[in-house]
Parts: C-alpha cells; sequence; structure tokens
C-alpha cells in the first residue's frame, strides 16, 4: 500500500474512535472494501509508519499484571494449585491419572519453563522447540537442587516439602518473569 494511501487512511481516521484494534480494523474493512486480512495489513502499517499508536492500555505494573497479556500467568498458577491439590487430596482412581500427568509436568516442565521465561523474556530470542528442550533440561537440573537443598533442612525429602519447594519456586521465578516482560513491553512502547 502506497504513502498517499496510507495518509488518506489516516485522516478519515482521525474524525473516529475506536475502543480496540478489533474494531478498527473493522472499520478500515468496511470502508474501503478490503478483506480482514488486508484490513489488519493496513493497521500494523499505519503502525509502523508512525500513524497511529497502538501502546497497550495498562499503565502500571498492576494494570499489567491484570491484562490479557498475563493471562499466562494466571494459567501457570492455577496449574501449580491445582497440581497442589491433586498431589496433597487425590490418591484414588480416576483422578489420580491426571495427578500423574500434572505432577509430571510439575516436576519435569514447569520448573525450567518459568526459568526460561525469567531469563527470555521477549520471547523472540529462542524458538519454541528450543524453550521446549531448554524447559526440560533446566527442569531436570533444578529439582535435584530443591532435593539437595531441602535433605540439609528439617524437613528432608518428603513428599509435602518437595511440592511445596517447587510451588514456591515456580511462583517467584514466574513473577520475576511477569515483572521483566512489563519492563520489556514498557520499553518498546516509550521508544
Amino acid at each position: 500500500m502506497s504513502t498517499s494511501n496510507l495518509e488518506k487512511i489516516y485522516k478519515s481516521l482521525r474524525k473516529q474512535s475506536f475502543k480496540n484494534l478489533e474494531e478498527l480494523t473493522q472499520y478500515i474493512s468496511k470502508k474501503y472494501e478490503l478483506n480482514r486480512y488486508k484490513a489488519a495489513k493496513t493497521v500494523f502499517l499505519l503502525w509502523k509508519k508512525g500513524y497511529i499508536d497502538i501502546s497497550p492500555s495498562y499503565k502500571s505494573f498492576i494494570g499489567y499484571i491484570f491484562s490479557i497479556d498475563s493471562s499466562w500467568y494466571w494459567g501457570l498458577l492455577s496449574l501449580i494449585f491445582t497440581t497442589i491439590m491433586l498431589v496433597f487430596y487425590v490418591n484414588r482412581p480416576p483422578l489420580i491419572y491426571f495427578r500423574y500427568v500434572l505432577g509430571s509436568l510439575y516436576v519435569l516442565y514447569i520448573p525450567g519453563a518459568t526459568l526460561i521465561e525469567a531469563l527470555y523474556p521477549r520471547g523472540e530470542e529462542l524458538s519454541p522447540l528450543e524453550r521446549l528442550a531448554l524447559s526440560i533440561g533446566l527442569s531436570l537440573a533444578l529439582v535435584p537442587l530443591v532435593g539437595l537443598i531441602l535433605n540439609y533442612t528439617p524437613w528432608g525429602i518428603r513428599l509435602e516439602p518437595v511440592t511445596i519447594s517447587l510451588a514456591i519456586l515456580s511462583i517467584i521465578l514466574s513473577t520475576i518473569a511477569l515483572k521483566r516482560k512489563y519492563e520489556y513491553i514498557k520499553i518498546i512502547f516509550e521508544s
């Protein structure tokens, strides 16, 4: 799309008010008879050329925590607490099979995945396959370290202390990742 066409679209947009990108895309699609893909591409080009600003609406870290961008964090917390409840309160079929599946994820994937999210918050540094492999590998390194530390405490290496320690580790690492993602987004949209 040429710059003159983008300027023409921008001039018609200045008179309008939109709540979100979906409304903006629908407006462009209807007014200029474009399919949704081309309308979305036009919105992207308008942003890229500096005609419009599509920065996120949250103003603080608390706003970011309760935005849709941090839904991964809330999903992870609910998965951790669901796993803890299954580990402590379920020991009969058929729910015990969910305990096995979630327990395996809890030990073999989540600690490493939260560490990877904390170390690489942008998302584009690593491919999904690299993230998966590093998450499993780092989990296999972190969990024995947690066991080693627990061995020298009065609680020892038992089911309850290991489960709670892994939950604390995962929550701390995911909170660090959440904060780093917010700082990255803040830097991008302030520049």
